[in-house]
């Protein structure tokens, strides 16, 4: 498999890790609290705070898994750095 696929197939694995990461956190909260309200007839209460919980796990994973991704890579602005076309040229002295 050449590089180019490969980093290709990795980057559709972690995209679709965190659509499953943030569906799976909100409606697994979602379907909690349901069940909370519906055991003790609290109207939609335990529902909303789930789903608010749900919806911040649900970003959390989001961002562990960027921070993950991105933090096994070579950090960008060095990478930029290092590419002789974006240096500056030496002052030219008078």
């Amino acid at each position: 498999m050449d590089k180019e696929l490969k980093k290709s197939a990795i980057q559709l694995a972690y995209a679709s890790s965190v659509g499953i990461a943030m569906v799976l956190a909100i409606f697994g909260c979602l379907l909690i609290g349901v069940y909370l309200d519906r055991k003790f007839d609290t109207g939609s209460v335990f529902t909303f705070i789930f789903l608010l919980i749900g919806i911040v796990a649900g970003f959390r994973n989001l961002y562990v898994l960027i921070k993950r991704y991105f933090t096994d890579d070579e950090p960008i602005i060095k990478s930029l750095k290092s590419e002789p076309h974006r240096q500056r040229p030496s002052p030219k002295k008078n």
